[in-house]
């Protein structure tokens, strides 16, 4: 049994000796760049990083043999709150922290043998990458894409920082999963929303990504026509603007509806009765989740704030109020009220008694408000609306904008539910934001000359769980003003860590680049990436943010492509006993483990192997030992054949049959590999592979130039899955060079024998039916066993049978056919077999060989059935047959009888 685990050694000191992964441009050759999402060095691997890896080995090494330029890299996300948390936690440094992991998975990665080009690898924590995110802030500032306003700000407790909307999840962090609440604080924001319009109008180029993330990018961008509306309130020069998709409604608008975070919520209570309880309102529906104050289901809740606004359609002064389900997000923060036509507006005023006005009907019935216990919210028909009464609501919505727009009271608006992205946090452990505070001269950048600004080492920052590390260092906080060299502070948030992964596949393109943040020219050549593999789970937050980036160092002259992956694909998880691998269920598999006791290739033969890429992957050990055998299988193939294997030439003229069905399957076997590969099913590749291994294994008798064309062959199919194996029966085999180097096997159409596939097809296919039979009959010892070929006249029927169901499928015309065509002497079994057979088309051949080539092939098998069953067997063509068995043969499908 050979040791898979030493061979991999073997061969991975030599590909690192030779530097055969690495990779420089070359505008003579196709480039492919081929990227995982990088990894945070969190503790070590687990089996969802192994199979993400692999997945995207597999295929820069197939791109490779291909005749590809490859960039295929490797690099550390490595800034980030659990670095931070053990330093609170257990007084571990941030930093050593992190390198000591980034170690352990870098090692675990080259245990495994993937093919990265280790000299342009990055990691967020190195100055010289996170120098370069404060340049891009600092050229965002000047663009004024990065700005600072005070503004309410999802707050998680637990990790003592701000987050932004996208890393909320059902109202919790998406990180620790606690509760978020909101603060008002003085924030760093990029100014995304400006390219909210071109990042949804660009989904439409993403044809090769899954439509499940382009509908949730699509849903979060949420582009939205309508209309602003104004209303004024009364006894104030103020207005109120709303928006709505449904200005129709308006007719029935009874009350508008404030954000408790709305600013000018003060400017309505100042001074008046209603200034406490208002105020006393909104420090309430603070302290609540903005999970719960979005639900449907919770309980509506509001404080009145002693003002009114005029309906500009219906005269109605409508009382305002401030509402817990209004969120300062979404819209202006202001809504109006149209209880019949909206849900939560209904419940609402049914708990405050406000009135509830029908505007709009169904088509075939009248409504009633006391009855109403929901909203009506379909199409139907406009009542008490004025001279719009009677119209279709469809019709009278868009009617009804035009009229409240050229009356003044509106203005039509796009909208979208995008907000800009928060970036501030209240941590030590990421990119320093490059701005310093001045009393004399304000707001002041880090000059790009004085980049990076450092972090401090962790020992000058108190690590206490509460508040922001880096304000307890002095030397860090204190400076000078760039300008006027006063005495002046540091900002002291650093930059959201999802900043560091929203550039950094165009570092890789030149990783070392000391100028800017990449080199342009090395960024057109490699960009776009051509195929990106991650998490589902990424499908707003990093990739929304990737792509803006992209569009934004484009407009500043560094980028040159619009989208910054080609591809998608999104893997699914790897489960265990029916659930996500999780240390608290104790169903974690060490990816280490499995690679020291069974080999790295077999690891990886089994992840690729078990299920499809974008499907789950259910971890069991049967299957690994499977994979296991099947490499041992494998190795023994060859290795216990080296002296048939020869690499000369083949002189055609001098084949059989057999190894004519080698070359064919051979041939049929690369064309299938290669198209699955193409189609990211490397399941279905591996499969094909192993039915070619098979064949190889029954090949007696062989060709050696054969046998050796095929064996050559099958390694280099082999190796993107199993690259170490692949590299050590390459070497056997005495060929030249590296595997991994070689060019991907090419097939000809041409040598494709169906018929010969017909031939080992009909043999292999009778003797599985003999084991059956002698399973069935429990015959244990068989005497003899003897196969009935098809009478002639049955092979001229079925090949006219095919060639009939080409024009129908209706079974009369085909008989007729069949009976003018000389065959109405069989006329009895013709009517019996056709609507046989055409509710049943598996049993029609896809070759209909002749009589004589089943005999022939049956005989000659006719050996080795023998030795295998331990008994006689007889083959004998169904006209000289004594047996009534012998007429149920066809073509492709002999009768047997065991006795």
């Amino acid at each position: 049994m050979a040791d898979f685990s030493e061979i991999a050694k073997k061969w991975q000191k030599k590909w690192e000796e030779k530097g055969i992964f690495k990779v420089k441009e070359d505008p003579k050759k196709r480039k492919f760049y081929c990227l995982e999402m990088y990894p945070y060095p969190s503790s070590t691997l687990h089996m969802g990083h192994l199979r993400n890896y692999s997945l995207g080995d597999a295929l820069a090494r197939y791109k490779r043999m291909q005749g590809f330029n490859v960039l295929y890299p490797m690099g550390y996300d490595a800034f980030g709150l659990p670095a931070e948390n053990a330093a609170i936690k257990h007084g571990i440094d941030p930093e050593k922290w992190t390198f000591a992991n980034m170690k352990t998975i870098r090692q675990q990665q080259k245990d495994m043998g993937f093919s990265y080009d280790w000299d342009r690898e990055i990691a967020s924590l190195y100055e010289n990458y996170y120098k370069w995110n404060q340049w891009i802030f600092l050229k965002f500032y000047e663009k004024g894409l990065a700005y600072k306003k005070k503004a309410a700000v999802n707050w998680c407790e637990s990790c003592s920082t701000s987050l932004a909307n996208e890393q909320v999840i059902e109202g919790k962090c998406w990180r620790c999963h606690n509760d978020v609440t909101e603060r008002f604080l003085e924030q760093w924001f990029f100014k995304i929303t400006d390219y909210a319009e071109e990042l949804l109008n660009d989904i439409e180029k993403l044809e090769h990504w899954p439509e499940r993330v382009k509908t949730m990018q699509k849903n979060w961008i949420g582009k939205s026509h309508g209309v602003e509306e104004f209303w004024q309130i009364d006894g104030m020069d103020l207005r109120l603007a709303t928006f709505t998709t449904w200005p129709h409604t308006t007719w029935g608008a009874t009350f508008i509806i404030i954000a408790p975070e709305h600013p000018i919520i003060e400017k309505l209570v100042n001074g008046t009765k209603y200034e406490k309880g208002a105020k006393g309102f909104i420090n309430e529906v603070k302290r609540q989740k903005l999970e719960d104050r979005a639900n449907l289901e919770k309980v509506k809740e509001g404080f009145f704030t002693g003002r009114y606004a005029i309906n500009h359609l219906t005269g109605w002064k409508m009382p305002i109020y401030i509402a817990n389900f209004v969120i300062m997000e979404y819209g202006t923060g202001i809504v109006k009220g149209a209880p019949a036509h909206d849900q939560r507006d209904l419940e609402f005023a049914r708990k405050y008694k406000l009135p509830v006005k029908i505007v709009v009907k169904p088509k075939d019935r009248e409504l009633k408000v006391e009855n109403m216990k929901e909203a009506f919210i379909e199409d139907g028909v406009m009542v008490n609306a004025g001279k719009f009464t009677g119209m279709g609501s469809v019709e009278a919505a868009e009617a009804i904008a035009d009229y409240i727009v050229k009356q003044g009271n509106g203005r039509y608006v796009i909208n979208y539910k995008l907000r800009d992205w928060l970036i501030s946090r209240q941590r030590y452990w990421g990119t320093p934001i490059p701005i310093i505070y001045c009393n004399k001269c304000g707001v002041v950048p880090v000059p790009y000359q004085s980049l990076p600004v450092k972090l401090p080492k962790p020992e000058k920052c108190k690590f206490t769980g509460q508040g922001n590390p880096l304000e307890t260092c002095r030397e860090f906080v204190e400076t000078k003003c760039p300008k006027c060299h006063g005495k002046a502070k540091r900002e002291t948030d650093t930059m959201d860590t999802f900043v560091d992964s929203s550039w950094y596949f165009l570092r890789y393109c030149s990783s070392k680049y000391d100028k800017e943040p990449f080199d342009k020219e090395a960024a057109e050549y490699w960009m776009p990436v051509d195929q990106y593999i991650g998490g589902i789970e990424h499908a707003i937050l990093h990739l929304l943010y990737a792509r803006f980036f992209t569009k934004a160092l484009r407009d500043l002259g560094l980028a040159t492509v619009d989208e910054p992956f080609a591809r998608l694909l999104t893997q699914g998880m790897v489960i265990k006993d029916g659930a996500k691998m999780s240390k608290s269920l104790g169903n974690v598999v060490d990816p280490a483990e499995i690679s020291e006791k069974y080999g790295p290739d077999t690891a990886r033969l089994f992840i690729l192997f078990a299920a499809l890429p974008e499907k789950e992957l259910d971890w069991n050990d049967k299957g690994v030992n499977g994979s296991f055998r099947f490499l041992n299988r494998l190795y023994n193939l060859v290795n216990d054949n080296l002296q048939d294997i020869s690499h000369k030439h083949i002189d055609e003229h001098k084949l059989n049959d057999k190894d004519k069905y080698v070359l064919s399957k051979m041939h049929l076997t690369i064309k299938n590999v290669t198209e699955h590969i193409e189609n990211f099913e490397f399941s279905l590749a591996i499969g094909k592979i192993m039915e070619f291994v098979d064949v190889l294994q029954k090949y007696r008798e062989k060709s050696k130039e054969v046998f050796g064309e095929a064996v050559k062959n099958l390694i280099l199919m082999l190796l993107p899955f199993t690259p170490h194996l692949s590299e050590e029966l390459w070497h056997l085999i005495k060929a030249e060079g590296f595997a991994s180097l070689q060019k991907w096997p090419s097939y000809d159409e041409n040598k494709i024998d169906k018929r010969s596939e017909s031939v080992a097809m009909l043999v292999e296919n009778t003797r599985k039916d003999i084991i059956e039979i002698l399973k069935l009959a429990k015959i244990e010892k068989p005497k003899k066993v003897a196969l009935f070929v098809a009478e002639r006249w049955k092979y001229d029927f079925m090949e006219m049978l095919r060639k009939g169901m080409e024009k129908t499928r209706n079974s009369n015309e085909i008989i007729r056919s069949l009976m003018s065509a000389g065959l109405k002497v069989y006329s009895s079994e013709i009517a019996k077999l056709v609507p046989k057979l055409l509710n049943d088309e598996t049993k029609i051949p896809q070759v209909v060989l002749n009589q004589e080539a089943e005999f022939h092939a049956l005989n000659d098998a006719s050996k080795n059935f023998e030795g295998e069953f331990n008994c006689k067997v007889e083959v004998i063509v169904a006209e000289k047959a004594k047996e009534t068995k012998a007429k149920q043969s066809l073509p492709g499908k002999v009768a047997i009888l065991v006795v």
